[in-house]
């Protein structure tokens, strides 16, 4: 396959005018060796970005990660897909240990499904992010305050055992018992992520410096950035530490977005949907986690006015960063792409259009960075 006339979103993180050329399910070298002939995408008018990576979502299409079947996660991976997130590690929710294990195992069963070609077209499913539950309960959000506990290294064991070691973050409240100690026994082990906390900055710090690195949808959930009381916020960006953004236009102010590409630079910004099943389908009333949401427009709710997560899917949220946040769409582009897809260690497959790596690749109209064509594994999706 030859992609001709796009503008081609490099390793550089600019844009360039160029023809991608893929062979089977690879990028291939720019001369195009090894490249088939057998099929020419015009992508005149378009920009061409790496597929995305969505690394903290739960649903989508009346299907939640926590359902804990193969056909929840088979209709979330083809959902993002359609939408141009090819590669996605979707977030459990506090829940009891019988319910987690079973959605590790389920997770394990799918990812081999995938590997041996079962799931074709559908996102590729690269790992599980852990939210909960070791939280603190004065931050739960919309997490259930009946499953909330201590870090437990047994449970985390057991699941990452059980998943067959696909769990590629841990959330984690620092100023909980035991949580500086998982921290620095598991800092090899995976990413650890700091999140609904009421950690001070000085606890944070304390934090990544046992090995925390990341930190769960920056300024939800935590305490707000003060000027004498830096908190979270302050500490990860002292810190150098990965960030996440929820940017659906309900998290976050756009000023807020704007201030902190300022404060923390898109070299440590990952833009994520933290979508919940009602994404992708009419308003109404739907659940997550166990408890029940209402949903409008893109606001979801639990009765008690709790944001509960988003309504909106990752592709969505780079628009809306880009056309109405006016983020530079290279910035947007990197930090759903590729810092993502290097946060949690998939990005020597995936992430850049560089040749080796699987041709995951959307092609975007520049007018207004609405959908012409995806491509996953080489293969173009809505033909």
């Amino acid at each position: 396959m030859i992609v001709k006339n796009a503008s081609v979103f490099t390793e550089e993180n600019r844009f360039e005018e160029k023809d991608i050329y893929i062979a089977g399910e690879v990028f291939a070298d720019d001369n195009g060796k090894g490249a088939g002939k057998e099929v020419i995408i015009d992508a005149d008018g378009c920009y061409a970005i790496p597929g995305l990576t969505d690394i903290h979502f739960h649903g989508c299409m009346g299907s939640d990660f926590c359902d804990g079947t193969m056909e929840a996660i088979d209709t979330m991976a083809a959902y993002e897909a359609s939408v141009g997130v090819t590669t996605i590690v979707p977030a459990t929710m506090t829940l009891g240990r019988e319910q987690l294990y079973r959605i590790c195992e389920t997770a394990a069963e799918y990812k081999t499904a995938q590997e041996a070609g079962e799931k074709e077209g559908k996102a590729i499913f690269c790992g599980i992010n852990m939210e909960g539950p070791f939280i603190s309960r004065d931050k739960m959000g919309a997490q259930n305050p009946a499953y909330i506990h201590a870090a437990d290294q047994e449970l985390f064991d057991t699941m990452q055992k059980k998943s067959g070691n696909l769990i590629k973050l841990v959330a984690i409240a620092p100023e909980t018992e035991g949580a500086l100690e998982f921290i620095h026994a598991n800092r090899n082990k995976t990413v650890l992520s700091l999140a609904h906390t009421t950690a001070d900055y000085e606890t944070a710090m304390k934090a990544f410096h046992e090995g925390a690195s990341h930190v769960t949808h920056l300024y939800n959930a935590m305490p707000p950035l003060g000027h004498r009381a830096p908190g979270v916020i302050g500490a990860a960006a002292d810190a150098g530490a990965d960030a996440e953004l929820i940017c659906d236009g309900v998290h976050i102010h756009p000023g807020t977005v704007r201030a902190t590409f300022k404060m923390l630079g898109d070299d440590k910004i990952i833009l994520i949907s933290d979508s919940m099943m009602a994404t992708g389908l009419k308003d109404g009333d739907y659940s997550l986690g166990g408890q029940d949401v209402k949903v409008t427009g893109n606001l979801a709710t639990l009765k008690d006015g709790t944001i509960a997560g988003s309504a909106t899917n990752l592709m969505d949220c780079l628009r809306r960063v880009v056309m109405d946040m006016k983020i530079p769409l290279e910035s947007a582009v990197k930090c759903a792409a590729v810092n993502s897809a290097k946060s949690v260690g998939i990005y020597d497959k995936y992430g850049s259009i560089t040749a080796g790596k699987v041709a995951n690749l959307v092609l975007l109209r520049k007018e207004d960075l609405s959908l012409y064509k995806v491509i996953l594994k080489g293969q173009v999706l809505n033909k």
